[in-house]
């Protein structure tokens, strides 16, 4: 089931998406199915973000006239930034995925899933008031966002910039129709393209010539993303190996200077006594020689013992973690290789659905795609009464 993704720019009007005013095009016996993610005041958005910033500008400021003293002032009467930037992004329209319709429903679901992961995917975008809305004529959210950069090198260190705060997420202007916005809006419509196909929709990109997401494409990207994901366990139990490694190699480090000190005990002066010289007594050979070897031998035996216990606990830990190390590298293989079989079968069915749609035309295998669609939705719709019906 094929449907549009629209973004648009919104007016930002909060007490109207929260509802504490109701338009003529809102339906209230429906306002309840709405959902609320957030909803903050600005203001004190605003104090959250930037007043550590603002005081270490003001500190620095000789002149009284070149203080700041509200922020949120400044930028609402200035013509550099707008205080705040709305997002409006919509499934299809009224007439193919209408509010209070299963397919409505389904849109909301899809909606909601691409919300949840947009804070992580845009941390340079804070988010004080967000609501879908399933009480006009077509579900859609509202996202309402302060952009801020911290890496400022005028004015406040941070500071409300649309144009960092995109660029500090990978997104630079590039020709005139390529800016920063426009570079992320479709970053951010894939995505919920993404979370679409997971309700049962394909995006239909109208008056562009990029190709839709199919299932083959879909089942490649989250299997690319889990690779990726196995690749990185690899190597970071790679470098545990090599640490451990290390460790092990101090070890046996360790067994030979216990060989040197085994030599050196039987062949050093040091620890040798002397022969006792003609006329000395025993009691000054004891005290001169046999004592002081005694106390540099005791001195020694305990250093060596405290060592030994160390290296002995560290070479029972050593030998525990390799193992879970080795076990959890075998399994990591194996993930890793079927998903390089999967990788395969997928780029030879993609092959396979490019020759189809070259044989039979794109037009007839997407209304081929459209119907299986529409009958397995048919038959999931048919399984769910009769459940509702047996119970």
């Amino acid at each position: 089931m094929k449907r549009t993704i629209s973004a648009e720019v919104g007016k930002g009007s909060v007490n109207h998406n929260s509802r504490k005013f109701k338009a003529a095009n809102v339906d209230p016996e429906r306002t309840h199915l709405n959902l609320e993610y957030c909803n903050e005041s600005i203001k004190q958005v605003y104090h959250k973000l930037f007043d550590e910033a603002l005081e270490r500008y003001n500190a620095k400021q000789t002149r009284s006239d070149r203080r700041i003293d509200n922020y949120y002032e400044k930028i609402c009467t200035g013509k550099q930034e707008r205080p705040f930037h709305e997002l409006i992004i919509q499934i299809g329209n009224r007439d193919d995925t209408g509010s209070g319709t299963e397919i409505g429903e389904q849109a909301k679901a899809a909606l909601d899933e691409y919300y949840q992961g947009f804070r992580e995917r845009n941390p340079n975008l804070y988010v004080f008031s967000a609501h879908l809305h399933m009480d006009e004529a077509t579900p859609h959210i509202h996202i309402d966002f302060v952009p801020f950069t911290t890496s400022s090198k005028r004015g406040l260190d941070t500071r409300v910039s649309l144009k960092q705060a995109l660029a500090a997420q990978d997104f630079r202007g590039g020709t005139r129709g390529a800016t920063e916005w426009n570079q992320w809006v479709l970053a951010e419509k894939k995505e919920l393209a993404i979370a679409m196909f997971r309700h049962g929709f394909e995006w239909e990109q109208k008056g562009t010539h990029e190709e839709h997401l199919s299932v083959i494409d879909y089942k490649k990207q989250e299997r690319a993303k889990e690779l990726a994901a196995v690749e990185e366990k690899l190597a970071d139990r790679s470098a545990e190996f090599k640490t451990l490694t290390k460790r092990i190699n101090n070890l046996e480090d360790g067994e030979q200077s216990y060989q040197d000190m085994e030599d050196k005990l039987a062949h050093d002066p040091e620890y040798q006594l002397p022969e006792p010289q003609g006329l000395m007594s025993a009691k000054s050979y004891k005290a001169k020689f046999a004592e002081p070897l005694v106390k540099r031998l005791k001195k020694l035996v305990i250093s060596l013992l405290v060592r030994y216990f160390k290296v002995q606990d560290s070479y029972y830990r050593l030998n525990k973690t390799n193992g879970e190390l080795y076990s959890d590298n075998e399994g990591l293989a194996r993930s890793n290789d079927r998903l390089k079989e999967e990788n395969a079968a997928l780029r030879e069915q993609n092959k396979d659905y490019s020759l189809i749609r070259k044989v039979f035309g794109s037009k007839q295998v997407d209304n081929l795609v459209a119907q299986a669609r529409e009958a397995q939705q048919a038959k999931r719709r048919q399984h769910q009464r009769s459940y509702d019906y047996e119970r």
